[in-house]
């Protein structure tokens, strides 16, 4: 059975199939599976590829920022937190390296064929991220907890590209 079909001829199909009372056969009821787990899986795909964009979006621009700093830190940031960003940038090359991998992550983010990898390239970062609000800044903790959620998500729907690592 072939599996290019437009969302109308989808519903058209799956209307079709649900206008008769009973299944006459097994056939027609593989068939809806077929069209309802296409459809789901398409929808899946298009929020995951829109919350990636974002996701992606939101590690290049930090990255970008630690280079050029054209967004300036709130005033309201705790002691602790402005030490510990200072301490990275008096390395002089933390700051730099964290960066490049928040630009690399963020744009292999995006692109679908390379999501898996920038996910990677992402998560020790977003463990660092999520700690510091656990610790230092709990005021930042639910969009961290947010941004970790999503980087999980896409490992785990990549987790297929995984498993050669560990084998």
């Amino acid at each position: 059975m072939c599996h290019n079909f437009s969302n109308e001829v989808i519903s058209l199909k799956i209307t079709n199939l649900l206008s008769e009372t009973y299944f006459n056969n097994l056939e027609q009821t593989n068939e809806l599976r077929t069209l309802l787990n296409f459809k789901t899986f398409a929808m899946k795909s298009k929020i995951l590829f829109v919350i990636s964009l974002l996701f992606g979006l939101m590690f290049i621009n930090g990255g970008l920022n630690k280079f050029f700093n054209y967004m300036p830190p709130p005033d309201n940031l705790p002691e602790e937190l402005v030490n510990l960003m200072t301490a990275f940038v008096e390395s002089g090359w933390i700051m730099p390296l964290l960066a490049i991998v928040e630009i690399i992550g963020g744009i292999l983010f995006i692109i679908p064929k390379y999501r898996a990898l920038g996910a990677a390239m992402i998560f020790p970062v977003m463990v660092g991220i999520l700690l510091t609000h656990i610790i230092i800044a709990p005021s930042g903790l639910p969009i961290a907890m947010v941004l970790f959620a999503i980087n999980l998500w896409v490992i785990y729907e990549n987790r297929h590209k995984y498993s050669p690592m560990i084998q």
